[in-house]
């Protein structure tokens, strides 16, 4: 780009970072703040075999449970999938790898990848299934689970307002899981329903710094029906 602090590219070029096979991390929770644009590129340009990393698989037709029910995705790594009967067909029929991590180590697993941690200390889950494979650690006579961080090639955010560096604003409950995803990918593409000039944002109202962001693309705007607008 000639201006560095311009980061503001087309859907077209943002999709150029996608290739089959990659890891890919979602902002979002049952489909709010997923990125519409972003997704439907990826569903438009023919990827597959995603490992996705969500907080849940959203609906079957609403923001990553896109990706879900058109089979795109081989491995999801979610606190939930209840929300998708598509998720949990494919996982009982064996076409669909799913980790399951309860939301709040799911978010501090995201934090600590974007962070650069070694992982975080839990003892969630000690003496039942979601122990196994898990590596124990002993912290003052306490045993704990070490969960390790999450990362992914490509990280993509949903906010309300961008300037052109990449400073975010989100919009009350779509901010949920965004802020700790934009930290935590190799590249972090947000779809912005408004670009703004650098400067034009209140410093109070950034969440996410634009030093987390790579580029930005301008939103088309949701593509789906939710519940209550039936």
């Amino acid at each position: 780009m000639a201006n560095q602090f311009d980061k503001v590219i087309t859907v077209e070029e943002a999709l150029a970072h996608f290739h089959d096979g990659m890891t890919l991390i979602a902002g979002g929770f049952g489909g709010v703040g997923n990125p519409p644009t972003l997704i439907q590129g990826i569903l438009d340009k023919g990827i597959k075999d995603i490992t996705l990393i969500s907080n849940d698989t959203a609906f079957p037709h609403i923001g990553v449970g896109k990706l879900v029910a058109e089979r795109r995705v081989k491995k999801v790594i979610a606190s939930h999938i209840g929300s998708n009967p598509n998720a949990g067909a494919q996982m009982t029929a064996g076409e669909l790898e799913v980790e399951f991590c309860p939301q709040g180590i799911l978010a501090e697993r995201v934090r600590a990848g974007g962070v650069g941690l070694g992982g975080i200390l839990s003892d969630i889950g000690i003496g039942t299934i979601a122990e196994k494979g898990k590596e124990k650690v002993l912290v003052n006579g306490k045993e704990y689970l070490l969960e390790t961080p999450l990362t992914a090639q490509v990280a993509i955010v949903h906010a309300k307002k961008a300037d052109r560096f990449g400073n975010l604003v989100y919009e009350t409950s779509a901010r949920n899981f965004n802020p700790l995803v934009a930290m935590a990918g190799d590249i972090t593409i947000v779809e912005a329903d408004e670009i703004v000039e650098i400067g034009a944002l209140c410093p109070e109202e950034i969440v996410t710094p634009g030093v987390f962001v790579n580029y930005i693309v301008k939103s088309e705007g949701v593509n789906w029906q939710w519940a209550w607008e039936k």
